[in-house]
């Protein structure tokens, strides 16, 4: 069983540049709940930081882009909705860090989990000084099912 003082966390980037929305939440999810390890323990925050980058070229397949509609409710009479190509055109890193919110456990533990979460709409980011490693993925592209 780890030990939450002797889990070392690593750094890990992944290019979301056409890739499945889903697919590429799960394999997010499974890195920052630690699922990836093999001293793997639910009630411990054993996973590793991932940074995304071009958070603005992910896809979804099919039409699921026009057709899906993210909704809120504003606290005043009425029901917000907004499709997902316009939600990626106005914050395209809610897509991706909703889609991951979702497939994280329901409890305090799965907010330390997102916070170690670092999602950017473009090719560049900040924590060069970590060293992160590529976050190597073989799932299907969207242009290419």
């Amino acid at each position: 069983m780890a030990k939450a003082d002797q889990v070392t966390k690593k750094w890990h980037v992944v290019d979301a540049s056409d890739e499945v929305l889903g697919r590429l939440a799960t394999d997010i999810a499974t890195v920052l709940m630690g699922k990836h390890r093999p001293e793997y323990t639910p009630h411990v925050d054993c996973g590793d930081f991932v940074i995304v980058v071009n958070a603005e070229k992910v896809a979804m397949t099919g039409r699921k882009m026009d057709d899906r509609h993210y909704t809120w409710y504003t606290g005043h009479p009425g029901l917000r909705l907004e499709s997902y190509a316009d939600r990626q055109q106005r914050k395209p890193e809610d897509l991706i860090f909703h889609a991951v919110r979702r497939m994280l456990p329901k409890n305090k533990l799965a907010t330390q989990m997102l916070s170690k979460l670092k999602i950017y709409a473009g090719p560049e980011h900040p924590h060069s000084a970590q060293q992160p490693t590529e976050f190597k993925r073989t799932g299907k592209k969207a242009g290419k099912n």
